[in-house]
């Protein structure tokens, strides 16, 4: 399963990475808008497989849309394959959230993916490595802003993009005052060992509860 769902998460984010970024880009004039149909889809490509932990990027970043940058965003927050150096909370976190969500959308009660039941503990290790992961990155940006005069989507890309250890930037860290330096490196060793660290304490903390207290439905949405 686990190899069923990177090949798959990863491929399918390449492709969606490459569409969104090549198609808001298309006729910027400072990235993609000065280039020809094929090297346009080439550069929309190779900066999508860089949003994955790569880091390198053919276009100038600081000149991209807004949209384009938000789109990125995403992509650095999952971040690649588990077991390796990329950080991010990992495909399979992502996709593991997406077939919960599908699954409470159909009414169903367990969750399948590829043809197997996934356990019910990975469901809430995956929930709760990307609640921390957004608030880890909620807490760090909120504390940027405060410090310095800069905009929302640049600082949130700075520390998304420290969070994933993607190395990608829009040009402001130079200007970052040292407090604001070091919650980047901050996050970067939680982009990097947070989402592992959590997910196998989570795996290896087994508490057997002998009683069960009575069970209550609060009003969602």
């Amino acid at each position: 399963m686990n190899t069923r769902i990177v090949i798959a998460a990863t491929l399918f984010l390449l492709a969606a990475g490459t569409v969104y970024i090549t198609a808001v880009e298309w006729n910027n004039p400072d990235t993609l808008g000065r280039l020809s149909g094929p090297s346009k889809i080439l550069a929309g490509f190779f900066q999508s497989v860089q949003t994955r932990s790569g880091g390198l990027n053919s276009v100038e970043i600081g000149d991209m849309h807004p949209a384009t940058l938000l789109g990125i965003d995403a992509l650095m927050f999952i971040g690649a394959g588990p077991a390796g150096t990329a950080g991010g909370i990992k495909v399979t976190t992502f996709a593991v959230l997406l077939f919960i969500v599908f699954t409470e959308i159909r009414g169903e009660h367990a969750v399948n993916i590829f043809g197997k039941g996934l356990a019910r503990s990975v469901n809430h290790q995956a929930t709760t490595v990307a609640v921390l992961a957004a608030t880890a990155l909620f807490a760090a940006s909120a504390f940027i802003l405060l410090i310095t005069n800069l905009g929302l989507g640049p600082v949130v890309f700075e520390a998304v993009s420290a969070f994933g250890t993607v190395g990608l930037s829009t040009g402001i860290t130079q200007q970052l005052p040292d407090a604001a330096q070091l919650t980047l490196v901050v996050l970067m060793y939680l982009g990097r060992l947070g989402p592992m660290t959590v997910a196998a304490a989570l795996a290896l903390r087994q508490r057997h509860i002998r009683y069960e207290l009575p069970k209550e439905r609060p009003i969602i949405g």
